[in-house]
């Protein structure tokens, strides 16, 4: 006996492939008389996005089947996604007619169907295309990988509006799924720029061999192949990917038939001429037809279909006179023996089915490198099974380890000893205090990190228009992902950049200066009277012993020429040149010269010299005393104050560093509070009375900083810290010369690493380091706890 099978084929405009697979399997029915069945279809083909029109032609065609008393057996639902989708489902709930759908979906995402009882659960099914089962796959790369963020790519022949909540739920993964914007090259360069400005370093493409060609072409040309970046794609598709990429590797899933189902399948492509492509689509339309009409006949051949069936028309139905069906629908499906075209469904035992069924098909994993354009090797990764949480089975379980993309951040930094230094030889070209700390936080967060110098070699100020330099600029226009050096946390950049924890807690700014020395001199007694007074102290001195020895020579009352006279005497002392020369060299000491020359000329002369060596040594020891005490009168600089009162040492800071803002700021603070006391004090406006008060300070306002960043900028700020310390070494003593003003921390390490400079004062304005990061990036978070 030949049953037939009357059917309502509902589908959407876009969806041909698989009306295209429904006519195979009717025809696959009339050519197997032994099947017993003969199939009587009418086709509703209708516009997703025009529910109204869709529903109207549905009601029509449905009412006219009532008419001619050709009530239909089953509904055959093709719609994929949308409003339209939505509409049947809530016409077949509505009038109870049994409906196998094929329609994109999870448990709880049919939501025209998400209250269904449970005999409703029995005749209303639905089976996920296998579109909706391959995204599934990402969640399990991602899982296996550890993938901590994603851009999901897809096209139209995936429908993922119902992907963004349960995909990667309950993992850890920052993600965005989005449908490619055109296949237009330069548009889809822009969205990966798009994509890759959000950090996203993992690509999943999800389409068709074309699109996957596109993006990779778009990617090639935007250089984002490398180390950095991983590449996954996933297409129903049976051909291999190609790309005109100069050096990629790309991780490809494709599906691929079951052994058994492989020669069913190609008799069916060849005999019922089964073309469409992807031919598991076509394949699981064509089982999805042909084992709803072998359901039907068997339970019209089991007698397990009601007699007294049901049925009302759109126009009859008022919302509560839906018709009550025992129909086990469900059943029969689960038990036909067919043999699947390219896999078997799962179905599974428990309920509800809707949701959790789908074609149980098998992937190929598959590593394929791609070099000028030209495929040069693939290698087989493993497989993976289709299902809602099945994990890859690789053949190597470190077999993915190659294909991950490697966690590299882009550091930005400024050369600052001993934090960054600058060394050929270190791994990373850096040593220093700030390298071993990344390095500690890279061993527990696991990243790697390229490292290069600002551009401008500045660590990040404002100008007046709110524009930034240096470190900071990097980080919001996104070139870098880190900032790390010697970086004070400052309220302005906070407002613009996200920072760590304080690394280094407190440094404020301080005073280099040059140590100063002491000279040392065996001489140094002589540098009390200039060196012309020493040259006429002893001309005068060898001059007075010449004429005293000539006075003693050739006076007639010397004791040289009165011997007689003398002989009696008991100091008998000749004054030759030699005696002059020690009686006046004694006669300046206190021991005196002795015995004073007899004669009356040799005499006055030796009294002249006594009178002459007097005064000089008073003169000496005077001007000796007044020395030794103006050289301890030189007050040392010992704080800002101290080197602000003074004028003899010019003094700044690092053009464009953090102390050069504070004194900038400092004068212009001065400046601004002087403008408005001085709008008080000329306000013609006010009264005596008020006029009076104002009247007790001339000027309330102090202008140290004005007056210290004045004589900044006319000493001319350093560029670097090696031009201001060759500056402070220039001076040429401890008051006189240049004073450098930088952070605590540079200038100590200058002090312990060279003898010739000292830190003077106190630290002021102080402020912690930090690492600098972009704004909102969780780095802050990452670090922190690290």
């Amino acid at each position: 006996m030949l049953n037939n099978a009357k059917l309502v084929l509902v589908n959407e405009e876009n969806n041909a492939l698989a009306e295209k697979a429904f006519e195979v399997a009717k025809e696959y029915v009339r050519r197997n008389p032994s099947l017993g069945l003969a199939v009587d279809p009418v086709i509703v083909v209708g516009n997703r996005t025009d529910a109204k029109a869709f529903l109207e032609n549905v009601c029509r065609k449905y009412n006219d089947m009532l008419s001619a008393q050709k009530t239909p057996h089953v509904v055959l639902d093709f719609t994929m996604t949308g409003v339209g989708s939505e509409t049947i489902k809530s016409f077949t709930a509505a009038l109870a007619l049994p409906t196998i759908s094929g329609s994109f979906g999870q448990t709880g995402d049919l939501r025209q169907w998400r209250t269904l009882t449970a005999n409703q659960t029995k005749f209303l099914l639905q089976i996920m295309p296998p579109a909706d089962v391959l995204p599934e796959a990402i969640r399990a790369i991602v899982t296996k990988q550890d993938i901590t963020n994603a851009a999901i790519i897809f096209d139209e022949f995936f429908v993922m509006d119902h992907k963004y909540k349960s995909l990667l739920q309950n993992i850890p993964t920052r993600h965005v799924i989005t449908p490619v914007k055109s296949f237009s090259k330069d548009e889809i360069k822009t969205q990966l720029r798009s994509l890759r400005e959000l950090d996203i370093v993992n690509f999943f493409v999800v389409g068709s061999l074309r699109t996957i060609k596109n993006v990779l072409d778009a990617a090639n040309e935007n250089q984002y192949f490398g180390r950095k970046t991983a590449w996954f794609a996933l297409s129903l598709d049976k051909g291999d990917i190609s790309c005109g990429c100069k050096d990629a590797t790309i991780v490809y899933m494709r599906p691929t038939p079951d052994a058994k189902s492989r020669e069913r399948l190609g008799k069916i492509k060849t005999t019922y001429s089964m073309n469409g492509e992807p031919e598991i689509t076509s394949a699981f339309y064509f089982d999805l037809s042909l084992r709803t009409f072998l359901a039907i006949k068997s339970l019209l051949d089991s007698g397990k279909w009601p007699n007294d069936m049901k049925y009302i028309s759109c126009d009859d139905y008022d919302g509560k006179n839906t018709p009550n069906r025992t129909l086990d629908l469900k059943t029969a499906f689960q038990e036909i023996k067919e043999t699947p075209t390219y896999a078997p469904f799962y179905i599974p035992e428990d309920d509800p089915m809707n949701g959790r069924s789908f074609l149980e098909f098998s992937t190929d994993l598959t590593a394929v490198t791609i070099k000028d354009g030209a495929s040069i090797g693939s290698k087989s990764l493993g497989s993976w099974k289709a299902g809602l949480l099945n994990p890859l089975s690789l053949t190597d379980p470190d077999n993915m380890s190659d294909y991950t993309a490697q966690l590299v951040y882009r550091i930005v930094t400024v050369e600052q000893q001993p934090f960054i230094i600058r060394d050929d030889e270190a791994p990373k070209g850096f040593k220093g205090y700030c390298i071993d700390l990344i390095e500690e936080i890279r061993q527990i967060v696991k990243f790697d990190y390229e490292i290069t110098l600002t551009p401008d070699g500045n660590f990040g100020t404002m100008d007046e228009n709110g524009n930034w330099n240096g470190i900071i600029k990097e980080l919001i226009d996104k070139r870098a992902d880190i900032g790390l050096t010697s970086l004070s946390v400052m309220a302005e950049r906070e407002n613009v950049v996200d920072f760590t924890v304080p690394y280094y807690d407190l440094v404020g700014i301080t005073i280099l200066m040059k140590l100063p020395r002491t000279p040392t001199s065996l001489f140094k007694f002589l540098t009390v009277l200039e060196n012309d007074v020493w040259l006429s102290i002893l001309a005068a001195y060898f001059f007075t012993s010449f004429l005293m020895w000539v006075f003693d020579k050739w006076s007639p009352y010397s004791y040289q020429n009165n011997r007689e006279k003398y002989k009696d005497d008991e100091e008998k002392r000749e004054f030759t040149l030699k005696e002059c020369l020690w009686f006046c060299m004694t006669s300046l000491t206190p021991q005196g010269g002795g015995e004073a020359p007899k004669n009356l000329s040799g005499r006055l002369l030796a009294a002249t010299w006594w009178l002459f060596g007097f005064i000089i040594i008073a003169s000496y020891t005077a001007n000796l005393a007044a020395f030794l005490t103006v050289s301890r009168l030189d007050t040392p600089i010992e704080s800002l104050d101290d080197l602000s009162k003074q004028y003899k040492i010019q003094y700044a800071p690092l053009n464009g560093s953090a102390a050069m803002t504070y004194f900038e700021r400092m004068a212009n603070i001065e400046v601004r509070f002087y403008e408005i006391w001085k709008e008080m004090s000329l306000n013609d406006s006010l009264s005596d009375v008020e006029r009076a008060k104002l009247a007790v300070w001339d000027y309330p306002v102090s202008d140290k900083y004005s007056k210290m960043w004045q004589a900044m900028k006319e000493a001319g700020l350093p560029n670097s810290i090696d031009e201001a310390i060759d500056r402070v070494l220039a001076s040429k003593s401890s008051s006189e010369g240049f004073a450098w003003l930088g952070d605590a921390t540079d200038v100590r390490y200058h002090v312990l690493t060279s003898c010739d400079l000292q830190m003077v004062g106190d630290e002021f304005s102080r402020k912690p380091y930090a690492i600098a990061v972009q704004q909102g990036s969780p780095l802050k978070d990452q670090f922190n706890n690290a």
